[in-house]
């Protein structure tokens, strides 16, 4: 039940040592591969963690020199931006280490964002859209119908933190769309004040795993996760919500300014944008991006 699902598929280092792993007590979810000597560090928000783990082996397949030599993290887009400010040093539990980014993935407004705040590079570079969707049990026993439901006295939600997960304010209008403001509130405010809605405290990596705990009867996420839970096999399900309440994502990429492998970071920009790639997102239901928002080369 606890993460992480990937069962080791998700770590691209080829040495693994002493395999010591203990769910819910000694795990790092969110960062894969080994911090000896990388030649490519990406920094990319949660959103596709479970995609990560066949990104990186078909890019491998591409560039064969890179193998094994690939490390990233999967936290949400602000957390990743707290430990760049942070020099790249973070700690968790006991454990503290330093790793600087060379390319940095999120919304493609925040990706905009701090390129104008220069800590990223021109362009953002556009590759896929998702949309979202309410995660439920399977079986769906809340009779879930709709993001109105969600409002309903009883019903059990969890729901993306707004203070560092950017898709809370995509979740904020969809329900503002569905209810008006009333249902926002009632499910951003009301319902956390009187423990209905319980805030995730890292990504809505959580919201399956509250799901499954019996701690929630539903949660707003991206329609990928619900998909890669279905495929997990996991006891999971969604309901999906109708374009005219949706709100769609588009995701990208920079290269962060000054780099320490520049040109691996402009490949896997690149490579984020091919066939391959292309073909990994849409088996989780992502779309490809249709129209080049910067058509411009990737500068240094």
């Amino acid at each position: 039940m606890f993460p992480p699902w990937s069962h080791g598929l998700n770590n691209p280092a080829l040495e693994h040592g002493l395999e010591f792993t203990v769910p819910q007590v000694d795990d790092l979810a969110d960062f894969h591969g080994s911090i000896d000597d990388p030649a490519l560090v990406i920094f990319v928000g949660g959103n596709y963690y479970f995609a990560m783990g066949p990104l990186v082996r078909a890019f491998e397949h591409e560039h064969p020199h890179f193998t094994g030599r690939i490390y990233y993290e999967t936290l949400p887009p602000g957390i990743l931006i707290e430990q760049m400010e942070h020099g790249g040093t973070v700690t968790v539990g006991n454990m503290t280490w330093t790793i600087k980014p060379d390319v940095y993935a999120a919304g493609l407004n925040k990706v905009d964002y701090y390129i104008a705040r220069r800590m990223l590079l021109r362009p953002a570079v556009p590759y896929v859209t998702n949309d979202l969707t309410i995660m439920v049990p399977k079986g769906n026993p809340a009779h879930i119908t709709g993001l109105k439901d969600l409002g309903k006295p009883g019903v059990r939600l969890s729901m993306p933190n707004p203070a560092w997960e950017g898709v809370a304010r995509q979740i904020k209008l969809a329900l503002t769309k569905a209810g008006g403001a009333t249902l926002e509130h009632t499910v951003y405010v009301r319902k956390v004040s009187d423990g209905q809605t319980l805030l995730t405290q890292i990504h809505h990596r959580q919201t399956p795993l509250f799901l499954m705990e019996g701690l929630a009867d539903a949660g707003v996420t991206w329609k990928s996760e619900a998909i890669f839970q279905e495929q997990a096999n996991h006891p999971i399900s969604h309901v999906d919500i109708p374009a005219a309440d949706n709100v769609t994502a588009v995701y990208a990429a920079a290269v962060v300014r000054g780099a320490a492998h520049p040109n691996a970071a402009r490949a896997w920009v690149q490579f984020l944008r091919s066939p391959a790639a292309l073909r990994i997102f849409e088996h989780y239901g992502f779309r490809p991006v249709t129209k080049r928002r910067d058509a411009h080369q990737l500068t240094r």
